[in-house]
C-alpha cells in the first residue's frame, strides 16, 4: 500500500518525520516521504502522482491548523484514482487551546483521522484497521 507522508508547513522536525517514514516501511507501506517544510499542495500533487492510498501529515510544531484549514478547499480541485485517507497526526495546537476541540476541527478541514499527542504505533494500528475495512468494502 502507498502512503505519501511528510511535515506540514514551517515545521522543521526531521527526527520524528524520519520515525514516521520507519514505523510506515516496517509496516509494510511502500513509502513516499517529502520530508519537511511542505505545502498542501505538494502532499496533494504526491497523492495524484503515486495515486497512494493515505496521506499521513505530521506536525510537532503546533502550528498545523494555519497551514491545513484550507484542505477540503484544495481537495475539490483535484481528482483522486484512489479514494485516500487523509491522516493528520502530532501535536497540533499550541498555547491556550482546547485539545478536544481539535480533533472536530481538524476532520472538519478534510482530514478522515486525527491524532492529536498520541502514540505513533496506537495511531498506525487504527489507520490500519480503517484501510482494510475500506479494501473490504
Amino acid at each position: 500500500m502507498r502512503v505519501v507522508t511528510g511535515v506540514v508547513g514551517n515545521d522543521v522536525h526531521v527526527v520524528a518525520n524520519r520515525l514516521i517514514e520507519i514505523s510506515l516501511k516496517e509496516r509494510g507501506f511502500d513509502v513516499y516521504n517529502l520530508g519537511v517544510n511542505t505545502y498542501l499542495e505538494e502532499f496533494l500533487d504526491a497523492l495524484i502522482e503515486t495515486d497512494a492510498e493515505l496521506l499521513l501529515i505530521s506536525s510537532l510544531n503546533g502550528e498545523a491548523e494555519g497551514w491545513c484549514r484550507n484542505l477540503k478547499a484544495l481537495k475539490s480541485k483535484y481528482n483522486f484514482r484512489s479514494n485516500p485517507l487523509f491522516v493528520i497526526g502530532g501535536n497540533l495546537g499550541v498555547g491556550e487551546m482546547d485539545p478536544d476541540a481539535l480533533i472536530p476541527k481538524f476532520k472538519a478541514y478534510g482530514f478522515d483521522l486525527v491524532y492529536h499527542q498520541k502514540d505513533l504505533n496506537e495511531s498506525l494500528d487504527e489507520v490500519e484497521e480503517v484501510l482494510k475495512q475500506r479494501i473490504e468494502v
